[in-house]
């Protein structure tokens, strides 16, 4: 078995600075929505907090948030939207632990050289590197066994690239907690489960006639069924990626934009309610699989902690993110807004899928009995 490519290191507290250093202070919100000056603005790299002696971990991580601490004691990575006037709120500037907050850059180090240091391919999204799909497949194999929640961030181009039956092959071999993406990426593969067509082409890649309006008469469909739930419930929709959601109960949420058609009746037009549906998956994903969706993918790699809570001697592992995209642009992007522990392939959808369920497949048929029946 391969060893996992980020080992979480703590911090000493024993030792100095950080035996030395000061408890946290917070300073109360002057208004709904608003924070105090100074505070504290987090990141998705484990943070610890001094409060009464002891160094802790905020629950609910993610970057660009406050942390807020609760008449309960209670401390939380929460969204300035959400902060109420009155709340404790963490101020700091430094991140040092010189001011009682302290977060741990290193931790996933182990004393290699630094995420920052320019080596030739290095660069986890260089087209010169090679992609080792076995270790892909054992990571994303043994989180299913550890009973992780897998989330998958999909955009439309994956039904496009007629990676749509793997992805509903990840889906009914357990593979898939929940899935993320927005409207076109349901409408595009219910287009298909009605009518044959994706964007009014076959799966020969030619047109039909009248295919330009096939999208918008499945949307309408699914509309008259009720939900996506009702259409699949009632065989309007027999097969594919939302029928497999469906069926096997998995947790989808669909976040819209301005520029939708229809939109389907499960999409949240809210932005923020969008947000928070989505946080309330990232806040229990311990594995995460983005596949060609640049808007999706950083929006949930920003609400995504680099760390998921773990039953280890250190209590933290880290939340293995894979990006996919068939542009470096996209890779890139997200490891600039700070998911550094992202895995990137640079390929189209239907590569990565196609390959990555055939090592998936060969690492299932390689465990032995004994080791499936645990």
């Amino acid at each position: 078995m391969s060893r996992p490519r980020f080992q979480y290191r703590p911090p000493n507290f024993d030792a100095p600075p950080l035996s030395q250093a000061p408890e946290a202070r917070f300073d109360p919100a002057p208004a709904d929505g608003v924070l105090p000056d100074g505070f504290f603005s987090t990141s998705n790299l484990p943070t610890y907090v001094k409060v009464s002696g002891a160094w802790r971990r905020p629950r609910l991580p993610r970057m660009d948030c406050a942390i807020v601490q609760y008449p309960t004691g209670d401390l939380v990575t929460a969204e300035p939207r959400k902060v109420r006037k009155g709340d404790k709120i963490a101020v700091a500037t430094a991140e040092d632990g010189s001011e009682g907050v302290f977060v741990h850059t290193e931790g996933f180090l182990g004393g290699r050289h630094s995420a920052n240091e320019f080596r030739f391919m290095q660069t986890e999204v260089s087209r010169e590197r090679p992609v080792d799909y076995a270790v892909l497949a054992e990571l994303l194999g043994e989180e299913k066994e550890r009973g992780g929640r897998i989330v998958w961030v999909v955009g439309p181009a994956l039904v496009h690239a007629r990676a749509r039956e793997d992805m509903v092959w990840f889906i009914e071999h357990g593979y898939v907690g929940a899935l993320l993406g927005g409207n076109a990426v349901a409408v595009h593969d219910l287009e298909a489960a009605i009518f044959g067509t994706t964007l009014g082409m076959s799966s020969s890649g030619e047109g039909v006639e009248g295919g330009h309006a096939l999208h918008m008469r499945a949307i309408n469909a699914v509309r008259r069924a009720g939900s996506i739930d009702a259409a699949v419930r009632g065989g309007l929709v027999k097969g594919g990626i939302m029928h497999a959601l469906v069926r096997r109960g998995i947790r989808y949420v669909l976040a819209g934009s301005i520029r939708d058609d229809g939109p389907l009746p499960e999409v949240l037009t809210d932005t923020l309610a969008a947000q928070d549906a989505m946080r309330a998956v990232t806040a229990e994903a311990t594995f995460a699989v983005f596949v060609a969706t640049a808007l999706h993918a950083i929006a949930v790699g920003n609400m995504l902690p680099a760390f998921v809570d773990a039953a280890t001697p250190d209590g933290v592992r880290p939340l293995t993110t894979v990006c996919v995209d068939q542009t470096e642009f996209v890779v890139n992007k997200l490891r600039d807004r700070g998911t550094h522990q992202a895995y990137g392939v640079v390929t189209n959808a239907q590569d990565f899928m196609h390959v990555l369920r055939f090592y998936v497949e060969r690492w299932e048929q390689a465990r032995t009995p004994a080791t499936l029946a645990r």
